[in-house]
């Protein structure tokens, strides 16, 4: 009986108490460790040589349904955690690569597909992320790692945080390539190999996954992937959203696929919000961090990039409401969006913290349980922890 392995969500959602998107103000009140949001990164704050890599192998063979819901429902809760760590003071690279395996449409050797390399493009996760089914399978644990460990562009950094997760229910002991052996070669460039065993913990045991996690100096779980995840609306999902929408419109999308970029990024706004409502404000919380960029299409992020863009630009790839402008008049519209979109962010930003103060109260009388973001928060956390890694106040 095949079941689906996924991973990719983390942790707790980003939020806290009172206070709407227009009139948001800041407050200056110490956040718990696991749960604070930070401003957005600007390019001083970013540190360039520093990377977190996390590379998310699913299984995507039968009655896995469940896990990719709560795939989908994680994704930007991973992103918001990962938005928090420091490294020395400054916001690391962050990347994020998908992997789907044991699904027999897949007509590759050993049924693995790279669902996305390593990359900072959010949108294309997500969108990617969505777009997953489940089909039959055998699914090789040991084979999965083994290319995620040989293709994929690893950092070669001491203070890069490199992880794998791997999330699925069958035996590890499956296919040509030893778990072990591909177990090896991770812990040869420093990447730590996590597993998330859909079941019950003795069947978990006997199936090597926990062996796997030990060899791999990461972390072991057992996770229900049916559970629905829980989440908490608060007061001020509605308001971030807003926010969200003024947000998009500070976008200028440039080049043959700027406008098809512009309307992914729509689409993702619509698939977060199918979730829920809190989902969507995580979303939202998610783009208001330096960690969201897209130079590749948008022309102020472009701009912030590279100052002299606009000389390399031709003006028929212009968006067409700057094509008759002169070049001033150019840099004049994408400073104010600029400056607009900082200021809807750092309001964001502002309201997610009280959302998540909101969030933290209600956890402290209903408690948690173990789904697939309480396992990837908790291990990011403690791998941050032993790098050497701070959470932003």
């Amino acid at each position: 009986m095949k079941k689906f392995v996924l991973l990719s969500s983390v942790l707790f959602t980003f939020v806290a108490m009172a206070v709407g998107c227009s009139s948001a103000t800041a407050e200056n009140r110490e956040q718990k460790h696991n749960s604070e949001l930070s401003v957005p990164a600007t390019d001083n704050e970013m540190n360039r040589g520093t990377k977190i890599q996390v590379a998310i192998l699913l299984d995507t063979s039968s009655s896995m349904d469940g896990l990719i819901e709560q795939a989908k429902s994680r994704l930007w809760n991973i992103v918001n955690t990962l938005t928090t760590l420091r490294y020395e003071g400054k916001a690391p690279h962050i990347e994020i690569a998908l992997y789907e395996y044991g699904n027999d449409g897949i007509r590759t050797s050993d049924y693995i597909r790279q669902v996305t390399p390593l990359t900072t493009d959010l949108d294309l996760i997500s969108q990617k992320l969505f777009a997953l089914t489940t089909y039959g399978g055998d699914e090789y644990c040991g084979a999965v790692i083994n290319k995620a460990v040989e293709v994929l562009d690893w950092g070669r950094n001491t203070s890069d945080m490199k992880l794998i997760y791997i999330a699925g229910n069958e035996p590890f002991t499956q296919g040509r390539i030893s778990y072990k052996s591909a177990i090896d070669r991770a812990l040869g460039k420093d990447i730590f190999v996590n597993t998330i065993h859909c079941g019950n913990h003795s069947s978990g045991v006997q199936g090597m996954w926990r062996d796997a996690a030990i060899r791999g100096k990461g972390k072991f779980f057992n996770i229900d992937h049916n559970v629905r995840v829980r989440y908490y609306d608060t007061p001020y999902d509605d308001r971030i959203s807003t926010c969200n929408d003024r947000l998009n419109a500070t976008y200028l999308g440039y080049g043959h696929n700027g406008f098809a970029r512009k309307e992914m990024q729509a689409v993702q706004d619509v698939n977060a919000k199918s979730i829920s409502r809190s989902n969507m404000a995580e979303r939202a919380v998610s783009k208001s961090a330096g960690v969201y960029k897209n130079s590749s299409w948008d022309l102020v992020d472009r701009v912030k990039e590279d100052k002299d863009a606009l000389d390399n630009i031709r003006q028929s790839d212009l968006p067409e409401e700057l094509q008759n402008k002169s070049k001033v008049e150019i840099q004049k519209v994408i400073a104010g969006k600029e400056a607009e979109r900082t200021a809807i962010q750092k309001e964001i930003s502002e309201l997610a913290k009280k959302r998540q103060d909101y969030i933290d109260k209600q956890l402290k009388n209903d408690g948690t349980s173990d789904d697939l973001g309480k396992a990837i928060n908790e291990s990011v956390l403690a791998f941050a922890n032993q790098k050497g890694y701070t959470i932003s106040k």
